[in-house]
């Protein structure tokens, strides 16, 4: 059974057509960040700054076929401004009851996505505040902007208590969907100019 982890990205104004169009799917959740684009760039479009929504899903080949056809007509994804949707291969679930959630309790039958993409999504974790300077470094690798999701670390190395309560580091999130022959080279730059080795 061919599974896909499916975002919706958009003007958080309009997460709640984004939600309609993945009504009836058994997990939907929406994350709330901002985007990245330069301000030359936005100046050159005429846009502004905007406060973003990320809707997500997770759907069978099928539904995920609809979906995107859902997000042409309604949601106008197709038109530059108005979004992006990207999916991506689930390779594997994490137990029988997951994957029973997730598909309605279809049966598994086999089918293997296919690998060969036009556009990747390069997903970089990191610590708040260093943004400008990850992006800085994504630009340099041919990225054209991301969408910054915030986050608390809660691994092992965040356990520390005051008072009482679990203290986690902030954490930003940075979705950058690239294209395939530029991906390798944004991730070379992100990792060598703010890779672990640095702040």
């Amino acid at each position: 059974m061919e599974l896909y982890f499916v975002a919706i990205i958009l003007d958080r104004d309009r997460a709640a057509d984004a939600l309609s169009i993945t009504e009836g799917l058994p997990l939907r959740l929406t994350l709330l960040g901002h985007g990245t684009a330069r301000q030359e760039h936005l100046n050159l479009y005429g846009l502004e700054k905007t406060e973003k929504a990320v809707v997500v899903t997770v759907a069978d080949a099928d539904k995920t076929k609809k979906l995107v056809r859902a997000a042409r007509l309604k949601l106008f994804i197709d038109i530059p401004g108005n979004g992006i949707m990207m999916s991506v291969p689930v390779k594997s679930v994490g137990g029988g009851k997951t994957l029973a959630y997730l598909t309605d309790n279809a049966t598994p039958d086999g089918a293997k996505p296919e690998m060969k993409f036009e556009h990747e999504l390069v997903f970089v974790i990191l610590n708040e505040g260093s943004t400008e300077m990850v992006m800085e470094a994504a630009w340099a690798g041919g990225a054209f902007g991301g969408t910054v999701l915030h986050a608390k670390g809660t691994g092992k190395q965040y356990a520390q208590k005051f008072l009482g309560v679990s203290l986690a580091d902030e954490k930003d999130v940075i979705l950058i969907v690239a294209e395939s022959g530029k991906k390798a080279e944004i991730m070379r730059c992100v990792t060598t100019q703010t890779g672990p080795d640095t702040p």
